[in-house]
């Protein structure tokens, strides 16, 4: 029988009404598949989307398996960016104050002798595996009394090449612990190191439920060539929306985008691994209360970024893969909203686009058009040797219809709980 409260999962009353306090009364799909698991004292492997609710599927078991007199820290969060680190920290705060343990957030930017204070005497530390090393290196503290590890996005800290700084952590910790890994795959060298970290480990995978913790993302690709996409992006910006995160490949090209932005008129931010902390802060507490509704973002920059009111994600440069694509469109339908995820491809990168979208099962078209006058030729996006997967009826949505920049052929999909 399905669980459907948090106390009936076994989360304490304190806890429960430090949720309610926040407006969060009942658990997700992820948070009812992993907190019992945790709580009964299992290692666990959870496969589970961004968007999906995770980190209190995480947080509640860890706060309510530690105690306010264990020796600290007792808990370690390992996440790849400063940007998640203070986001885990802000939703663990109140349910961890309820239960009368201190958290620190440990990331870099910041100045290394206040925050080694403040994690050494914090229960449970939230921490970007470069800064934590910096700490344990001065000897501010040690892990000796880890009871349990959480690896959080634990396929993007590999990908960043946190793997020695992660592997030199983990050695610190105590063999004898509870281990929690969380990665939007479990597959190929994650799932190795997933195993090496983890003892008699409970597998769990999740696909997000659109009922909770996803909207309907709607799924459009456009052909538009380099030369062209400033006016295109323009376009798309002038449409009716609330906040859009456009992404790009590197840290110049998002100065450079916000600069053309503003002289189109159009008041943009950006946010990359250049900035400052102080300055990445602040690009994303405009963005967050809509002052600029406007954010160019990096890949690695955005990781974390969990903001409800983003309605559309912007590829100003297509995504180099799948697991790409699914991390920046995933920054837009959510906790219930719906979104637009909107790709630019030039035509030579149109084979590419098209096989992703088939890889990832969208129903699209990815159309070829030089004018609005040509008859655009369909192209199913089906690879050799690839199975077709979540294929169904094309829509009216999915027909194609004339953009209105660059003459260029839109294609549209939708796809539920990406």
């Amino acid at each position: 029988m399905s669980k459907s409260s948090f106390a009936e999962l076994g989360v304490s009353r304190p806890v429960v009404d430090a949720l309610a306090r926040g407006g969060i009364n009942e658990p997700f799909p992820v948070q009812r598949l992993v907190i019992g698991e945790v709580l009964a004292g299992h290692d666990v492997l959870v496969c589970s989307p961004t968007g999906s609710g995770k980190t209190l599927a995480f947080a509640l078991p860890l706060v309510e398996r530690i105690a306010a007199q264990a020796a600290r820290p007792a808990a370690l969060i390992l996440a790849p960016t400063r940007e998640l680190v203070v986001q885990i920290a802000d939703e663990l705060y109140p349910i961890a104050h309820a239960r009368a343990l201190k958290t620190a957030p440990v990331y870099g930017g910041v100045g290394l002798s206040k925050q080694s204070q403040l994690a050494a005497h914090a229960h449970i530390l939230v921490a970007t595996p470069g800064r934590l090393e910096d700490l344990l290196a001065r000897g501010a503290f040690d892990l000796e009394s880890i009871q349990l590890l959480v690896l959080d996005e634990a396929d993007r800290m590999l990908d960043m090449g946190f793997r020695p700084a992660v592997d030199r952590i983990v050695r610190q910790c105590p063999a004898v612990r509870q281990t929690l890994f969380f990665s939007a795959t479990l597959s190929g060298e994650t799932g190795r190191v997933a195993k090496a970290y983890t003892r008699d480990a409970v597998r769990l995978e999740h696909a997000a439920d659109p009922g909770y913790s996803q909207g309907v993302v709607e799924h459009r690709f456009l052909e538009v060539e380099t030369q062209s996409r400033v006016a295109a992006l323009v376009a798309e910006l002038g449409a009716e929306r609330d906040l859009t995160l456009v992404f790009v490949r590197t840290k110049r090209g998002a100065d450079r985008l916000v600069k053309r932005l503003g002289d189109h008129g159009v008041a943009a931010v950006a946010m990359h691994g250049n900035r400052s902390q102080v300055q990445r802060e602040r690009a994303l507490a405009s963005f967050e209360s809509a002052k600029v509704s406007t954010l160019v973002a990096t890949d690695v920059a955005a990781r974390g970024i969990d903001v409800d009111r983003i309605s559309h994600v912007i590829n100003f440069d297509p995504p180099e893969d799948r697991d790409a694509y699914v991390h920046r469109v995933g920054r837009t339908g959510r906790a219930g909203r719906d979104g637009i995820g909107i790709t630019f491809h030039s035509a030579a990168e149109r084979g590419k686009i098209a096989g992703l979208a088939d890889e990832l099962g969208i129903e699209h078209r990815v159309a070829a058009g030089a004018r609005a006058d040509v008859r655009p030729a369909r192209t199913e996006g089906r690879r050799a040797g690839t199975p077709r997967r979540g294929r169904g009826k094309p829509t009216s949505a999915n027909a194609g219809s004339v953009a209105p920049t660059g003459g260029r052929t839109r294609s549209y999909g939708r796809q539920r709980g990406r």
